[in-house]
């Protein structure tokens, strides 16, 4: 008898379970998903910046627009970049200017409108991102410059980027 009764418990399980997943929402209106998020560190070009990656849900449509608005950690104003959506791509990469002020640990809020081509909105997403490291850990001047990754004559003597009397940015408006 013992075993009967688990045959009914796990009929009745993977019944509300089929019936549980019928029900639930497939996001038939969403056009794009978050598949990835960091903050990047240039260490060779002394920059850091967000990057984030959009997956692609439904076919993409023509002349639609990413407009991304990237919380600034210096303060002040988001830093807004507007981006060109290309439909045959497999995944969208919307990355901001670069950054100056990032700490580690600290939540930063990123919203992207997809717009199509007359500004409409068809998506709104929101997410925040946190640093794993803080900017300081950057040079203070590219190690490399020119197309051929010249070493920085900026630089000389200074083999781990730290010049001791190079101006660092005003982080006090920082959020």
């Amino acid at each position: 008898m013992p075993s009967k009764f688990r045959s009914i418990a796990l009929s009745a399980a993977l019944i509300a379970a089929t019936a549980l997943g019928a029900c639930r929402d497939t996001g038939k209106e969403q056009l794009f998903a978050i598949s990835g998020k960091l903050f990047e560190f240039n260490y060779r070009l002394g920059i850091a910046t967000y990057v984030i990656t959009l997956r692609p849900l439904r076919p993409m449509g023509e002349g639609q627009v990413a407009v991304v608005n990237f919380q600034n950690p210096a303060g002040g104003d988001p830093l807004v970049v507007n981006q060109k959506i290309w439909p045959k791509l497999p995944h969208i990469t919307l990355t901001s200017p670069p950054l100056t002020c990032v700490v580690k640990d600290k939540p930063y809020s990123v919203t992207i409108r997809i717009e199509d081509s007359s500004g409409t909105l068809l998506q709104s997403l929101e997410t925040t991102m946190a640093s794993t490291e803080d900017q300081t850990m950057l040079p203070d001047r590219p190690l490399v410059i020119g197309p051929k990754y010249e070493l920085n004559p900026d630089l000389a003597g200074h083999p781990d980027g730290k010049l001791p009397d190079a101006p660092k940015p005003d982080c006090s408006k920082a959020v």
